[in-house]
């Protein structure tokens, strides 16, 4: 077809939206011929077979509500209705653009969308482009004294007229300085909010009573309780029992309750705590205002109404998501408001500033600020919307990690733990503090991921986004979806870079606060915090982890010779092997304690030619030692492995190393027992064969290679690593059978093979640094 038709191999024209949209689409969702028939669905056709474009805004702002209630659940939204309020996703905004263009000749980018998603605000960005005579909005403006002029300071007026609110407070004095015995709790169906109410539940006695938007109390219940079961979090009897789950919006006036609902929360709740926050990196402040900043100040109006009542808001470290900024201490000044460009910034900044104002009228605001939360160190349970999150999956699966200065995460369960805490002391109310755990560098970053196997190449931070938006325009992954639309947003991207390239957040008043509880002090999220998370995350398609078909991380060769015979008889022909064992990284052997095996098994009997292996596993201390059939042989090792001949024949060989008490135990280690047999039949032959004791040492210690790529230090490491956790669990396997016997007869104490076993793993730890000191 000629290129100008417009056919999908035309390069000059823009398919992103429809591609976004179907890639979109997650699982029992409509089929790509399903979406590409509704892109393309034809509207119905202005005189000349062109779409009839509104003759102005009134009607381009009534067109568009009418197009976006397609996406949306209930009523048409009205042409002031933001559209995410209603329930529009990102995805449904590419959807929404397209069908403009295609049905409406109106033309408007995603950007706008995400910037102001109110009808009337896109109609009247469209009539200012196609140079229609635009009617400004008339609704909310600050003090004419302050109206600014320009596109560009839209968001500034809108904070000024958000920060007016606030002096419109009632005043209050300073709540009783006793713990709270009645919470009022917003966000709870979110990430921090689900583990923060059952942190607050086991952090005394008090009873929560949790806002949640819905239709009714009933259907708020319900929403809460899948929320808390899709975080991990128990939702029981006992916790049900310990809440009440109110149906409430932070968007309507009053919590959109009835008169003597609100009324008997002045009376009845001790403190209020503020985790709801619509966070979208993408979305304007008009579009994130009304829950961000104007939810905060109708809680600080309920906190000051009645009975006072302390207000735990949390904020967020992007309110110093100023490029060049030198500090970010829990008292240091926020940023300038005029150099913050994100929308969800702007809100969490205004926000602040707000409860500041409010707190010269007597209220007791307290700001926790956390940064990216990552996820559980126990559970694994992360949030799949967190930049960490896909950071995190872009740093795995593409094996390159833009070079950040500070990355300041910390994981839910702490940060979870440490707001809890700071509810329920009174001293100490009305402060800031920053949640941020202690900071991630780029070397620490680095070499955790070169330990666990994945040697990443740093790059420009420029290079490697560019690398990014290649790689998923090549290859998409669902999973990045979220990640690669911020990359492609230029908005968003400064909200990113501010982020990578900004300080360390401190937090001296944090840790003086847990030092003085008792509580865990604020630690680097590492790969052994990030572990559980790391596997869940690598089911989910988000992370990969290291495998079979990366190159190797350590590896190292293996020997042996001996006879077999078949099964019944007596051994009488020879057989050797020739094995490379490899680990794809320390997460492998550490986790799973499992071994790669490749290489060849040659014996006369079975085949003239040497049987290649196919695919092959060592199990190290299977079933954590326990004999085989009660008996007394403790298992080292167990070998499992699938063969082919040269005419395509396949077979299959199990050897066990074992351990027996008073037996020599260096033999013990090199010696495998074998059973070989046809596949999908019984062993024919069984055998020993055993590791020669000269090579033992050269091929096994010696000769361990590691991957080249890392440094000769990194090298040292790694090679250390793998000597210190191998002898260390042959060593424990060795002392079993002994240990269990001296146990049963001299020390009936149910935990003295363990204080044995502890011993013997010191013992090891100390001979493996030796022998390193001295090399």
């Amino acid at each position: 077809m000629p290129e100008e038709s417009g056919t999908s191999r035309n390069r000059n024209v823009d398919r992103r939206p429809e591609e976004e949209l179907i890639e979109g689409r997650g699982p029992g969702r409509a089929q790509a011929s399903d979406l590409l028939a509704r892109l393309r669905r034809p509207a119905a056709p202005a005189p000349g077979g062109a779409p009839a474009a509104p003759r102005g805004v009134d009607e381009a702002a009534a067109a568009i509500a009418a197009r976006a209630s397609r996406f949306l659940a209930g009523d048409a939204p009205g042409v002031e209705t933001d559209l995410f309020d209603a329930g529009m996703s990102s995805v449904n905004a590419v959807e929404l653009v397209a069908v403009l263009a295609r049905e409406l000749d109106v033309t408007v980018s995603l950007d706008d969308v995400f910037a102001d998603a109110r009808p009337r605000r896109l109609a009247q960005r469209w009539a200012k482009a196609a140079g229609l005579p635009v009617q400004q909005a008339a609704p909310e403006s600050p003090p004419a004294a302050q109206v600014s002029t320009g596109a560009a300071d839209e968001d500034l007026d809108l904070i000024l007229a958000d920060l007016a609110q606030a002096d419109r407070l009632p005043w209050s004095s300073r709540p009783e300085p006793v713990p709270p015995r009645r919470i009022l709790l917003t966000g709870a169906t979110g990430f921090l909010g689900s583990h923060l109410l059952l942190d607050l539940l086991r952090q005394g006695d008090a009873h929560v009573v949790c806002l949640v938007r819905a239709e009714d109390d009933r259907a708020a219940e319900r929403r809460l309780g899948e929320a808390l079961v899709s975080f991990g979090q128990s939702w029981s009897s006992e916790v049900r029992r310990r809440v009440t789950v109110l149906a409430a919006d932070l968007r309507q006036p009053r919590l959109g309750l009835p008169e003597e609902r609100w009324e008997g929360l002045t009376r009845e709740v001790d403190a209020i705590v503020n985790v709801a926050a619509a966070v979208d990196f993408l979305r304007g402040y008009p579009s994130l205002r009304q829950t961000n900043v104007r939810g905060p100040l109708l809680l600080a109006e309920l906190a000051m109404t009645g009975r006072p009542k302390p207000l735990h808001h949390v904020s967020s470290v992007a309110v110093f998501n100023e490029i060049g900024i030198a500090r970010m201490g829990e008292d240091d000044p926020v940023a300038h408001i005029d150099r913050l460009v994100a929308g969800y910034d702007k809100s969490k900044w205004a926000a602040e500033a707000a409860l500041r104002r409010a707190r010269e009228h007597g209220l007791t605001a307290t700001f926790l600020r956390p940064g990216a939360i990552g996820g559980h160190t126990r559970t694994g349970v992360y949030n799949p919307g967190d930049l960490s999150t896909g950071l995190i999956g872009a740093i795995s699966r593409y094996r390159t990690v833009p070079a950040f200065k500070y990355m300041n995460l910390a994981p839910v369960d702490w940060v979870s733990r440490t707001a809890a805490a700071i509810v329920f002391d009174p001293q100490a109310w009305g402060h800031n503090y920053n949640l941020t755990g202690r900071a991630e560098t780029l070397p620490e970053l680095v070499k955790d991921m070169k330990l666990a196997g994945m040697n990443v190449r740093v790059a420009g931070w420029r290079d490697w986004k560019d690398d990014l938006l290649e790689r998923h325009e090549a290859d998409p992954v669902p999973a990045l979806d979220s990640i690669v639309r911020i990359m492609r947003s230029p908005t968003a991207l400064k909200l990113f870079e501010a982020l990578m390239f900004g300080p360390a957040a401190a937090a001296d008043r944090t840790e003086a606060f847990l030092a003085r509880h008792g509580l865990p002090a604020p630690e680097r999220y590492d790969a052994k915090a990030q572990l559980k998370t790391f596997e869940r995350m690598a089911e989910d398609g988000v992370t990969r982890l290291p495998s079979r078909e990366d190159p190797p991380y350590l590896e190292f060769d293996e020997r042996m010779r001996g006879l077999v015979g078949p099964v019944g008889q007596e051994p009488d022909t020879r057989c050797r092997t020739a094995f490379t064992l490899s680990i794809a990284s320390m997460y492998q052997v550490a986790q799973h304690r499992r071994i790669d095996v490749r290489g060849q098994v040659t014996c006369e009997r079975l085949h003239p030619e040497p049987l290649t292996v196919t695919a092959g596993e060592i199990w190290v201390r299977p079933d954590e030692g326990i004999p085989r059939s009660h008996g007394n042989d403790h298992p080292l090792l167990r070998y499992r492995l699938v063969l082919e001949d040269r005419d395509g024949g396949r077979w299959w060989l199990e050897g066990w190393k074992t351990a027996r008490a008073r037996r020599d135990l260096f033999k013990q280690t090199r010696t495998l027992e074998i059973t070989i047999g046809r596949e999908g039949e019984p062993a024919c032959h069984a055998g020993v064969i055993q590791v020669p004791g000269k090579s033992w040492l050269p091929d096994q210690v010696d000769g361990i290679r590691v991957d080249p790529r890392l440094s000769s230090q990194e090298q040292r490491l790694a090679k250390l690593s793998w000597l210190s956790w191998f002898f260390m669990q042959i060593g424990m396997g060795l002392a079993e059978p002994s240990l269990r016997a001296g146990a049963e007869l001299l020390d009936l104490r149910r935990d003295a093979i363990d204080r044995d076993k502890d011993k013997m793993q010191r013992k090891f730890r100390k001979l493996i640094r030796q022998r390193e000191q001295i090399r």
